[in-house]
């Protein structure tokens, strides 16, 4: 009789717990209504930060060796120079990257000629000193540079002012949804979800001409060469942040 009853038992307290489990997953899977929205918002601001690409490329026909100890030359030159015009204290530094040292063939048919042997080393400046870019692009120029590429310009509290913009479109967001909810007689009553993504978008001109520039150089009166710096437009960095947001409603 005993044994019965711890079996009558066991089976009810297991029947209450299947009974309160079913009740529990049917809450949860209780579909709700929701509302998506979209909103956005960006600002337009003077970028501060800097970096250039400057490189050097030197060749000779016959030697890798003296090809290598020319650019060496010139790259020494060209980094001492950027190094003098930055200001470590902004965290402005200079580095060089892909140094490359190839030789370069011609062919005839099917047959390979030697033609040279090429040497580059690119050299970066990250700077906010962005009132001297012309200058740095000019002296090293006349150093013998060969090339200026991958100028690009930034913010330096770029992640803060994305923060703020993220935080106005989400802003936005709940407001277009509380009028959308106000208009069909509901209220919202929970988020359901919330993505955001924050983005730049530079305009910069550089009003420059290499070739122009090397013969200037080359020319009888360099001094004249650098008596203007080569003209930067900047421009400005407008940063976009966007917000998809669904709430919950009743």
């Amino acid at each position: 009789m005993k044994k019965l009853m711890v079996m009558a038992a066991a089976a009810a307290l297991i029947a209450g717990i299947t009974v309160n489990s079913v009740t529990a997953v049917a809450n949860t899977t209780e579909e709700r209504g929701y509302v998506s929205v979209t909103a956005s918002s960006n600002k337009e601001l003077a970028p501060d930060t800097a970096e250039i690409s400057i490189s050097v490329v030197t060749t000779d026909n016959k030697s890798m060796q003296k090809a290598t100890a020319q650019n060496k030359e010139i790259s020494d030159k060209v980094y001492a120079a950027m190094k003098s015009m930055i200001n470590p204290e902004n965290k402005d530094y200079v580095k060089t990257s892909n140094f490359r040292a190839n030789p370069i063939y011609t062919y005839s048919g099917s047959k390979r000629n030697l033609d040279k042997y090429e040497v580059s080393n690119t050299i970066v400046i990250h700077t906010k000193s962005i009132n001297k870019i012309g200058d740095m692009i000019d002296k090293a120029i006349s150093l013998g540079a060969t090339d200026v590429s991958n100028m690009s310009f930034s913010v330096s509290k770029y992640e803060n002012e994305c923060d703020a913009l993220l935080t106005s479109a989400t802003k936005k967001a709940r407001a277009q949804a509380d009028t959308l909810v106000k208009a069909a007689d509901s209220v919202i009553t929970g988020v359901k979800s919330i993505n955001g993504t924050c983005s730049p978008n530079a305009t910069t001109r550089v009003m420059y001409n290499m070739m122009a520039k090397s013969n200037m150089y080359d020319s009888a009166a360099p001094e004249a060469a650098m008596g203007s710096s080569t003209p930067i437009e900047v421009g400005v960095v407008r940063i976009y942040a966007n917000v998809n947001a669904s709430f919950f409603v009743k």
